[in-house]
């Protein structure tokens, strides 16, 4: 599993012209899962991104932790994060996982992550998705469970 995670200021997703998702302070995840993914690598990646300390203290030093700063997320899958570009100019998406086995691993991530106590917006699994956010600082950070 893999995750881009952009620290954000607000965000949103939007599918054939209806918000479907938004977010003020907060994450914005790009979610990819692969074929082994199991609920465990969900599990991790979500107690990760819930204990990152990504947000500046009164020193202006990363030391807060999302919920301290009183963040939301907002979650969207993403096959192509997965994408293969070794071999000649478009991308191989075999590494992705098939929709019937990434659908139910990121549905759980998301539970996963109201579980650690987090604020979860998401868009629309398979739709194509319109993505606005303002990166915050900016903060860019990838995560892997493997």
């Amino acid at each position: 599993m893999k995750v881009v995670l952009q620290r954000s200021g607000n965000a949103s997703v939007t599918v054939d012209g209806e918000v479907t998702g938004a977010i003020r302070k907060g994450y914005v995840l790009l979610v990819g899962i692969t074929h082994d993914d199991t609920e465990q690598d969900a599990d991790y990646i979500a107690k990760k991104v819930a204990g990152l300390r990504l947000w500046e203290d009164e020193e202006g030093k990363m030391n807060r932790s999302i919920d301290e700063v009183e963040g939301e997320i907002l979650s969207v899958s993403q096959f192509t994060l997965y994408g293969d570009v070794r071999k000649g100019r478009r991308p191989s998406f075999i590494e992705a996982a098939r929709p019937d086995k990434a659908e139910p691993i990121w549905n759980y991530f998301n539970e996963a992550l109201r579980e650690q106590g987090l604020t979860v917006e998401t868009g629309v699994f398979g739709a194509m998705m319109d993505v606005s956010l303002v990166n915050d600082g900016p903060v860019t950070i990838i995560i892997e469970s493997k």
